[in-house]
């Protein structure tokens, strides 16, 4: 368990940093906020000035940047490739406007996204005789046809976060058919095995595979799988991605049926089993709350848009012909700011090259994720900048997963929860997936400005428990 994420991040956001321009934003780059005191405002701080996006006129929408936006097609090229080897994936597009009544076909489903659909009843001077919704969820417009989809655009809720929780977003998502529970079932947890990877692999940022509670399971699914971030420096769990079982539910609504040579011409067609799964651009603010410090942004080469930067250092009176240009030519900034500016942008490698270096046949190295400096041969430059980027790597996977782990705090007693949830631990407890219980327990941990405690996932790794264990929480003792 873990208190509420991304909305108790947008509790303590302060205005003035998203919103800051010119003298304003020089100065919040000078004396930026700290990430251990002020998350709200270093996170903000980290994705403008390390520019994965700008904000846009309109609230809760924001431009992706080309850093995100290559993180982004990255991550989509990975999934492509795994999702084709599973077979039958197809990619198709799909209108991000439906018609009203096309909406209420799922009445149930929708309920829980009416207060936020955005309509649009105009085009140009005119009324349209017909409202069309910018959908909010994909199984209205798919279903009736029924194709897999890649990506596209939703309209979502109110209290935007950058790349966390916003009216719009980049997705990633697949619907697919099957002619048996058993084949739906299997590919459940294919794609979240996928899903888990992208984060893993690339974007080295440790999850937990699990399944949803009865309360946060998908609407209309039977059952939802999940992996969980957990940001240690809020306490804060973030749902990374997910993969629907629909069992039969949408086939049903919509009719989806198939023909089966094993079922008599006059008998009904059976329906089909159904999953939906999917990773959006969430995934980078992910990525930069986990790895980002008090510096800025810290991108694994894997997924970023500049794995190294090449700055000269000139000193007064040296001869600087022999100093090749760089990527960063801006001669009017002192070296100082040129540093400080690539680490806020979280190139993993910095090479400095000074005519002192030239005499030495030498350069400079840093490294974005430890700082540490080191003096390497020209002639070895080559390989050692490919040793250090998988080094880097490998190096903020293992540190992650540390203060994953270290943040996990195994409870047997409901004091002992209440505690840990004090401390900001993700909390491993005995649970009963009651949506009552869950909702008490909500209710019982919430304080100023805290949203409550919520399940993230019931961990497919599970523990081991003593035969007499008990529930941490009871409903009829409270």
């Amino acid at each position: 368990m873990s208190k509420t994420g991304e909305e108790d991040i947008a509790s303590s956001r302060s205005s003035k940093t998203l919103e800051v321009h010119g003298k304003e934003a020089e100065a919040s780059v000078l004396d930026p906020a700290k990430k251990d005191e002020d998350f709200a405002s270093w996170y903000s701080q980290v994705c403008r000035f390390g520019e994965l996006i700008s904000l846009s006129d309109t609230k809760g929408l924001c431009i992706l940047e080309p850093s995100a936006t290559k993180i982004w097609n990255i991550l989509r090229s990975y999934m492509d490739a795994e999702l084709e080897k599973l077979g039958g994936v197809e990619e198709k597009k799909f209108p991000m406007l439906i018609k009203r009544d096309s909406l209420e076909k799922e009445k149930d489903h929708i309920e829980g996204f009416k207060p936020e659909v955005a309509w649009v009843t105009r085009a140009g001077e005119h009324d349209l005789p017909t409202p069309y919704a910018l959908r909010p969820t994909s199984e209205t417009i798919i279903y009736p046809y029924f194709k897999n989809k890649i990506r596209t655009h939703r309209w979502e809720v109110s209290d935007p976060i950058p790349l966390i929780r916003g009216r719009e977003f980049d997705w990633q998502e697949g619907h697919s058919a099957f002619a048996t529970k058993e084949e739906a079932d299997e590919e459940v947890l294919d794609v979240l095995n996928i899903y888990s990877r992208v984060y893993e692999e690339l974007l080295a940022v440790p999850v937990i595979k699990g399944q949803k509670s009865e309360k946060e399971k998908f609407a209309g699914a039977d059952y939802t799988t999940s992996v969980e971030a957990f940001i240690p420096t809020t306490g804060r769990g973030v749902q990374a991605a997910t993969s629907h079982y629909l069992g039969q539910n949408f086939a049903k609504m919509f009719e989806i049926s198939f023909e089966d040579k094993e079922v008599k011409k006059d008998k009904k067609k059976p329906m089909v089993w159904q999953n939906s799964w999917g990773l959006s651009t969430r995934s980078i603010g992910v990525m930069a709350m986990t790895h980002g410090d008090d510096k800025g942004l810290v991108l694994p080469p894997k997924v970023a848009r500049y794995q190294v930067v090449v700055i000269p250092v000139p000193f007064k009176g040296a001869d600087t012909k022999r100093i090749s240009q760089d990527s960063c030519k801006r001669d009017n900034y002192a070296c100082g700011w040129k540093y400080a500016d690539w680490e806020m942008k979280g190139v993993p490698l910095r090479i400095e090259l000074g005519p002192r270096d030239l005499e030495k046949n030498q350069v400079r190295v840093v490294r974005r994720d430890t700082g540490v400096k080191m003096d390497v041969l020209r002639v070895d430059l080559v390989e050692r900048v490919k040793d250090l980027l998988e080094e880097i790597q490998r190096n903020l996977y293992v540190v992650a997963k540390r203060k994953l782990e270290e943040s996990i705090q195994k409870v047997e007693t409901w004091d002992e929860f209440k505690e840990a949830l004090r401390l900001k631990k993700l909390v491993l407890a005995p649970w009963c997936d009651e949506v009552e219980v869950e909702n008490d327990v909500k209710e019982n941990t919430k304080g100023e400005n805290e949203a409550g405690a919520k399940t993230l996932c019931t961990p497919f790794d599970q523990p081991e428990q003593r035969e007499d264990i008990l529930l941490i929480y009871v409903r009829k003792h409270i």
